[in-house]
């Protein structure tokens, strides 16, 4: 079967489940699954259930899609994603972003939990990317194109949407929530970076890195999907005084900077 094939197999299935039509595709990072308290359900579908979907191997990872409703909109929300370092091709990673975009959706919004190399951050810092590095993750446009999904060499020259930017930064403001733009970094993982490797990505203009989220971006952009996203700082990389992160510890910053979060998303899928 083609990627194509696959894909509308997937749907059929999901279709089974619900007729529901979303119109804002939602993908949380670790440590933010409490979103789910957010939304109004209507039905969700094990990542098991659902044909040609990988399952989630990671802790503070969910693993089902979630259809229901935020701020009287129609969503469908993946408690938890899927990483290359799990063993999982680029393709597998960035799939269910196809099958969102299928589904109906006009607009993804994504989170993440990253590692800060800005000075100016502290954990818990919300950064909304503006930009990211992503020539250290393996592009999952790899190999043979589908027309029909988008062009052979999609245009990235604005891979984060800048009227959504610049709405999310008045919705921040006016619920008094600091906020910082900033250049997203991904890698592969799943080692954190070394000391060397913090510096390396901040000389070369990054404010955070991560694991997730650019292979799952440039899939959207190849389907013409307009991309919010957001990191969590959840670890400061670049201190030279204190480099020993757990994964435990990401958990833990991610869940409490989440409220915030979850105010900015809520407020871009009110005002569609």
């Amino acid at each position: 079967m083609s990627l194509l094939q696959h894909l509308q197999h997937t749907v059929s299935i999901i279709r089974q489940f619900t007729p529901t039509v979303p119109q804002v595709g939602i993908v949380l990072g670790s440590g933010l699954g409490n979103f789910k308290a957010e939304l109004e359900i209507e039905c969700e579908i094990p990542y098991g259930d659902i044909p040609h979907f990988p399952v989630s191997t990671v802790e503070g990872h969910g693993g089902s899609l979630i259809f229901g409703k935020v701020a009287g909109k129609q969503v469908v929300c993946m408690a938890g994603r899927f990483h290359y370092y799990e063993g999982y091709t680029p393709q597998d990673v960035a799939y269910p972003i196809r099958v969102m975009k299928m589904l109906g959706i006009e607009l993804l919004l994504l989170s993440n939990a990253a590692g800060g190399m800005n000075h100016a951050f502290h954990v818990g810092d919300l950064m909304i990317i503006k930009d990211h590095i992503s020539l250290f993750a393996v592009n999952p446009l790899l190999g043979p194109n589908e027309p029909q999904l988008g062009p052979r060499f999609p245009d990235m020259s604005e891979p984060y949407s800048h009227a959504l930017i610049e709405q999310a930064k008045v919705i921040a403001e006016r619920a008094g929530l600091q906020v910082y733009l900033g250049v997203y970094c991904g890698v592969t993982g799943p080692t954190f970076e070394t000391r060397a490797e913090y510096n390396m990505l901040h000389i070369l203009g990054a404010d955070a890195v991560g694991m997730s989220t650019v292979q799952e971006v440039i899939v959207a952009r190849h389907m013409d999907l307009p991309v919010f996203a957001i990191s969590v700082i959840t670890d400061l990389g670049i201190r030279e005084d204190h480099n020993t992160i757990t994964h435990a510890e990401v958990l833990e910053a991610a869940a409490a900077a989440e409220p915030k979060m979850a105010a900015i998303f809520k407020g871009l899928v009110a005002a569609l």
